[in-house]
């Protein structure tokens, strides 16, 4: 039962990042309030309102009729407005800063739920609509307090709308964009470093006579059903070692985990059945995403084409406090259960994220100083922050080493040359305390 209880979870969170989830769902509960609503009326809902504020009901067949087509065209109209408006702002945004913040700027839930709102109102004044009877019949009540209704659930249409407005010029922003990866890939480290420090230090098994399955299905390795794994690792009293590292593009075919024992068909299916892959990357699933889409949008404010280097300057300042965070995490991830570990994670070290993110930023912004500067300063920041582990310190070293000898082949000012030396020597010292 838990074991099923895991999977659907894990199969929860999947389908909720998908733009049509949330409303559908809304959209869902849209129609069934209109067959409440012609239910209630059948049972005289509208004449008991007429006995109380009979201002508020309309009791006119073709004037309900035409207010309430009226309202639906209108809705339909602002709804197509809208969305065409984010297709525009979107490629924008994909022209401007980089194609993989479009999933997240797509998903956003409060733009989902101005959606559903749209579509459950469409549908709810379209069965209100149908169930007007046309007769003219003196004993026949008009669903005028389900009019009413619709009106309302109209009006808050409208409010959605200039909310929606609002909220899509706000979010299309790259500082909004930066934050928001940030936050995402914040709270996803945060998560591991508290799960780490609940654990205790061990070191896991050797796995080099460990035995080898492979990956039946091709994508990015976007997840694991965690809790699943470690139940079938104390069913079965085995251990699994993960191989490829989250978020990476696997291929079928390829060594995906190891195990110390060998397994049965049956066991390897229901592990493989806790490996969810995507087409997709989405940063609360995996932080380093968030340094990766980072780097990206300050890089390409670099280019030639965009030539936007306060953009830049603010991602290393993002990174910066990333990376602060980064290092209080260790590079290895184990998962216990009862003090026993039972699953290791193969994971980015430290090392490695920092070369790739700098190494895109020497590339396309050596010849600039303040962009240099910058990068050598927040070195600096991250010697004299608290590590998890003491490698971190030579790593950082490593990287304004290279920094450094980049920046004196590409600058040809001497000023800039001496500024650059002096903060590297600064690193040095700092360093060697």
């Amino acid at each position: 039962m838990r074991n099923l209880y895991n999977k659907l979870v894990a199969f929860f969170h999947r389908i909720e990042e998908n733009i049509a989830f949330y409303p559908s769902i809304i959209s869902f509960l849209g129609f069934n309030f209109a067959m409440l609503m012609l239910y209630l009326e059948k049972r005289g809902v509208s004449s008991f309102v007429i006995n109380y504020v009979p201002e508020l009901v309309i009791n006119n067949a073709d004037t309900a009729k035409t207010l309430l087509s009226f309202l639906t065209g209108g809705i339909i109209s602002i709804m197509v407005f809208s969305f065409s408006m984010v297709m525009v702002l979107l490629n924008q945004a994909s022209s401007n800063f980089s194609p993989r913040v479009l999933p997240g700027l797509i998903s956003q839930r409060n733009h989902q739920y101005v959606l559903g709102l749209y579509v459950a109102t469409i549908l709810y004044n379209t069965f209100t609509l149908v169930g007007i009877n046309p007769k003219e019949d003196s004993q026949y009540q008009l669903p005028g307090f389900s009019v009413l209704l619709g009106i309302i659930f109209t009006v808050i249409c409208f409010a959605a709308f200039l909310y929606f407005i609002h909220s899509i010029s706000q979010s299309i922003q790259v500082n909004r964009i930066l934050e928001n990866i940030y936050n995402d890939a914040k709270n996803r480290l945060n998560r591991l470093i508290e799960g780490e420090q609940k654990n205790h230090k061990s070191c896991f098994p050797s796995t080099d006579n460990w035995h080898k399955y492979y990956s039946t299905e091709t994508g990015y390795l976007q997840t694991f059903a965690l809790n699943n794994l470690k139940l079938l690792c104390l069913k079965n009293e085995i251990k699994i070692k993960i191989l490829p590292l989250k978020g990476a593009f696997v291929l079928a075919g390829v060594p995906l985990f190891l195990v110390n024992k060998s397994i049965d068909d049956e066991l390897k299916e229901k592990i493989l059945e806790n490996f969810n892959f995507a087409r997709g990357e989405i940063v609360l699933d995996n932080y380093a995403l968030g340094f990766k889409q980072i780097t990206e949008i300050g890089v390409k404010a670099m280019s030639p084409g965009i030539n936007d280097p306060g953009t830049a300057l603010n991602t290393i300042d993002y990174l910066t406090e990333l990376f602060a965070l980064r290092m209080k995490k260790r590079d290895e991830t184990i998962i216990y259960e009862n003090d026993q570990a039972l699953v290791f994670l193969t994971t980015v070290n430290f090392a490695e994220l920092l070369y790739q993110v700098l190494a895109s930023y020497r590339t396309y912004c050596n010849h600039d100083i303040a962009c240099v500067q910058k990068l050598l300063i927040m070195l600096k920041y991250l010697l004299l922050q608290k590590i998890e582990e003491d490698g971190y310190k030579e790593d950082l070293l490593k990287e304004a080493k290279n920094i450094y000898q980049d920046a004196q082949e590409a600058l040809t000012n001497d000023t800039d040359r001496n500024r650059i030396g002096e903060l590297y020597q600064d690193i040095v010292n700092i360093s060697k305390e």
